[in-house]
This record gives structure tokens, C-alpha cells and sequence, in this order.
């Protein structure tokens, strides 16, 4: 299922409380039905599209009882700005994944420093610490991007209704993508829409066109 998809899914309030309940513990139908006030025959369907997502899974206990958990950890990012509406959805690492093969990653990842209870709780608390800190670089990120987004459009724009979208062509090209399909795909807009923005670009003399596709102009 893909990120516009589990954003659909989980727009619906009484299935964020039923995630939010089974992030505690397992439950079956009717915990569930009495947390969340809904009826069982109701929270069963919720259930089914959960499951059917691959969020949640089912295990019977020995009375025959059918409790639902959460099956995997999901991250689900929701990206809104003047230039930019996107989802992405993404899975965490194998557990054994070596972080010191990303050679660009300039933070320190530490070592477990023990099977025992207080070192595992140490290792917890230098984690979350971690996660919070590139929780705010992600943001501060986020807004150096559309900063710069917004200053491309400044230097480009003339009061053109488009002027956004040739900022983000003119980005593209700077990234190397040079013909209208790609470019188009990048911008996710129409590719008569980016002919015409390439088209008033040209003759402002920002961008040129050549052999294997536009480029910026030098």
C-alpha cells in the first residue's frame, strides 16, 4: 500500500484510536468496541482495513479469542508547502543495518553497551534524545529548502501566476534533469505546463535549450 493510500486509511479517526489502543497492548473486539464507543460489528471492519494494510495482525489465544496487535513500526511523513504536497512512507532498518556505510552521516551512533536492563535503558534514552534532535534538523531543513525555493522564485518570477512552478523547474535543471518528461515527473505538474514555463524562460534568458535537453543558461 502506498503512502496516499495509509494517508487515506488513516484519516478516519476511530481507526487512529484503535492504533493508538493497540500501541499499549493487544486487545480483542470488544476491548476495543468499549474503548473506542463504536460498535464490534463496526471496529471489526476498521480492523479487517487495518489488517488488510498490513498494520495490524491477529493471533487466537486458547479460549478462541482473537486479539489484534501492531505488526510492524511505520513512519509516515505528510509534507505541505507553498511549493511542495507530498506523502512518503518508510519502514525501519533491518536490525543489523551498519549505519557507518552512509558515509555522508556526520552523527555519532554510538555502541550498545550491554544485555542488562539499565544499559538498555540508557541505550533507549540516547535514541530518543537522537530522534528528537533530527526531528528538529529535519525542520530546520524543511525551512532552509523553501527559503531558498522561495528567493529562486523572487529572482525569476514577474508576477507570472506560474512563477512557483518555474522555480521548481529551474531547481530540477540545477539537479541535472534535463528533458520534459523528467522534469515534469520531478515538478509533478503537466508536461504542457513545463513546455510553457521552459518556453518564457528562454526568453528571459534563464534557461537554453540544447541537443540533449534544457539547461540552465550560463
Amino acid at each position: 500500500m502506498d503512502s496516499a493510500e495509509l494517508l487515506d486509511l488513516l484519516g478516519n479517526a476511530n481507526r487512529r484510536r484503535i492504533l493508538r489502543l493497540l500501541a499499549h497492548k493487544p486487545c480483542y473486539v470488544t476491548e476495543i468496541s468499549e474503548y473506542i464507543g463504536v460498535s464490534p460489528k463496526a471496529v471489526i471492519d476498521h480492523l479487517q482495513k487495518l489488517e488488510d494494510a498490513g498494520l495490524i495482525e491477529s493471533r487466537t489465544d486458547d479460549q478462541r479469542r482473537k486479539y489484534f496487535s501492531i505488526a510492524r513500526n511505520l513512519r509516515l511523513e505528510v509534507r505541505v508547502s507553498p511549493y511542495e504536497f507530498g506523502t512518503k512512507s518508510a519502514y525501519p532498518a533491518r536490525r543489523g543495518f551498519d549505519m557507518s556505510s552512509c558515509r555522508h552521516l556526520t552523527i555519532d551512533v554510538g555502541d550498545d553497551d550491554g544485555d542488562d536492563l539499565q544499559s538498555l535503558a540508557s541505550d533507549l534514552e540516547r535514541l530518543e534524545q537522537l530522534e528528537n534532535e533530527l526531528s528538529l534538523a529535519q525542520r530546520w531543513v524543511q525551512g532552509q529548502v523553501t527559503d531558498l525555493r522561495e528567493r529562486i522564485s523572487e529572482r525569476i518570477d514577474d508576477g507570472r501566476e506560474d512563477g512557483r512552478l518555474s522555480a521548481e523547474i529551474v531547481s530540477a535543471l540545477a539537479n541535472g534533469v534535463q528533458s520534459v518528461e523528467r522534469i515534469s515527473s520531478e515538478v509533478e505538474a503537466p508536461p504542457e505546463l513545463v513546455e510553457d514555463a521552459l518556453a518564457w524562460l528562454a526568453e528571459e534568458g534563464i534557461v537554453e535549450r540544447h541537443a540533449d535537453g534544457w539547461q540552465l543558461a550560463d
